[in-house]
């Protein structure tokens, strides 16, 4: 087998917002350092993602620290990699979960509504605050940021390639907005990975990740269509589920960096 290696590292700071490629990642419990640390909520406090609302992926992220920062088309916004943890908490709702939030700041709002056409609020996780994975997989009472379900999600690169093969207009890997990358293996090997290092980062595959509508959101145009999630039906559907990728936790903190190898641990 080919050796397998880490080719990308991506994170999501702002939740269903574009993302961001780095050569290097810090591996923190409830995900990538900054990935999905921030979110938009409706009036409700309900979280917004691409499902609903497919123009948040017309936002593109970078860092600039000490400072996150956002465009949409011709404007611009920073926003403070460090901002407070307290002192505007509001309770906001992800999925079938219920956590405590920090309100970002009222200008930072302003400037999402405006240009996303509806009401929304920003909010901060801070790192202190609770949200367990699903306990059906949780390990050693693994913690998530705000990202769906699960702190990280790997792809191979060979997966991909086999998808698009299939498929009359090849899709991108940013339809799946995975955190890493490799390449080497057949495709979906990662569907089986158990325990296993990145560099010298440990980490625990703990299920296959199911696939919804957002993967059929042009992350360029923000035009929904039906693709890749037909094609992905007639050969990866299990149940009612459709699966693309492998959920992670870290067993450790650390930093994982592209070109580092990946090995398996023996349990």
């Amino acid at each position: 087998m080919a050796e397998l290696k880490l080719t990308q590292i991506w994170t999501y700071p702002i939740k269903s917002l574009g993302g961001i490629s780095m050569a290097t990642g810090n591996v923190m419990e409830k995900g990538i350092q900054y990935d999905r640390r921030w979110m938009l909520v409706d009036p409700d406090g309900k979280f917004m993602t691409q499902r609903i609302y497919p123009n948040m992926a017309l936002f593109t992220l970078a860092f600039d620290h000490p400072s996150l920062l956002v465009s949409y088309r011709d404007e611009s916004i920073t926003i403070p990699l460090a901002p407070p943890e307290s002192g505007n908490d509001r309770q906001v709702q992800i999925w079938d979960d219920t956590v405590s939030a920090v309100e970002v700041g009222t200008e930072y709002s302003d400037w999402f509504t405006k240009n996303l056409g509806i009401a929304c609020t920003l909010v901060y996780f801070p790192e202190q605050n609770r949200r367990p994975i699903d306990p059906d997989f949780n390990r050693n009472d693994n913690q998530v940021s705000l990202a769906d379900g699960y702190p990280y999600l790997m792809i191979g690169q060979s997966s991909l390639d086999a998808l698009n093969e299939k498929m009359s207009s090849p899709v991108p890997i940013n339809r799946f907005r995975p955190n890493f990358v490799f390449s080497g293996g057949k495709p979906h090997d990662e569907d089986l990975w158990s325990d296993f290092l990145i560099g010298t980062v440990p980490f625990v595959g703990v299920k296959p990740c199911s696939r919804c509508v957002l993967t059929t959101v042009n992350q360029e145009t923000g035009e929904k269509g039906v693709e890749p999630l037909r094609t992905l039906s007639t050969y990866r559907k299990n149940g009612s589920s459709i699966h693309f990728g492998q959920n992670l936790v870290a067993r450790g903190n650390g930093v994982v960096r592209v070109g580092d190898s990946i090995t398996f641990i023996d349990s």
